[in-house]
């Protein structure tokens, strides 16, 4: 139980710095650019709303559709929801890391906390990317359902496959790791309808990736050295 309540107390800890470090890091980069897309977002929306509405000869079922449910209004409204979320979201990833790091049974120091961070980042973050960029506002894409599955397929398969390889000597493991690893690239991403194109510029999607790309590092790399150093400090030594 002491050590249950070590991994416990370093995950909310380090969720408490992470989270609100990468709400910084996102507000001077990826929020900027959501700003901007949701710009063009809207613009295209009201656009189609608009031929709908002298399609059926009805402005107000134009008007009906225009209406979106509720969000929080641009500003520090939107910023406290957005740092709300991105603690939770830190503890959640934190627990996991934490805890697959304290199965080990070894002490583990920030530099290689610092590793699995990476290994994190490339399993969550690049792997999946490769399929599925992140995308802005207006971006068309596959049902939400089947980039889900995906994307944990992906994450999962590349984690067991980065663990074959740093767990194993045997030299023979790196065939079934590389084929994890590959399988879900084999299979394909679900694509979005074809013909459909992305409301923001591409230069702005670009950026927006670049700087998603960045923020995941960020993230993973704190949240792997720092999980680590706290946890080493917090947990029983009996």
């Amino acid at each position: 139980m002491p050590y249950f309540r070590s991994i416990l107390f370093a995950s909310v800890l380090v969720g408490l710095i992470v989270g609100s470090a990468i709400t910084v890091v996102q507000f001077f980069g990826t929020i900027q650019l959501i700003t901007q897309a949701e710009v063009f977002e809207k613009a295209g929306d009201a656009a189609h709303h608009h031929s709908q509405g002298e399609i059926t000869g009805s402005p107000a079922e134009a008007h009906q559709h225009g209406e979106s449910g509720w969000e929080p209004r641009d500003g520090l409204e939107r910023l406290s929801f957005t740092l709300a979320a991105n603690i939770l979201t830190s503890i959640g990833y934190s627990l996991v890391l934490v805890g697959l790091i304290s199965l080990r049974g070894e002490t583990v120091t920030w530099r290689e906390g610092l590793v699995w961070g990476l290994a994190a980042f490339a399993s969550v973050m690049l792997a999946p990317m490769l399929g599925l960029p992140p995308e802005l506002p207006g971006t068309p894409s596959a049902p939400l359902a089947a980039r889900q599955i995906w994307w944990v397929g992906t994450a999962l398969a590349t984690a067991a496959g980065i663990a074959l390889i740093a767990f194993n000597r045997a030299g023979w493991m790196l065939v079934p790791a590389v084929a994890l690893i590959a399988a879900p690239h084999v299979i394909g991403a679900p694509s979005a309808p074809v013909g459909e194109h992305g409301l923001a510029p591409a230069e702005l999607e670009q950026r927006f990736i670049a700087a998603a790309v960045v923020t995941s590092f960020v993230f993973w790399v704190m949240l792997g050295s720092l999980g680590a150093a706290i946890h080493h400090r917090l947990r029983p030594t009996a």
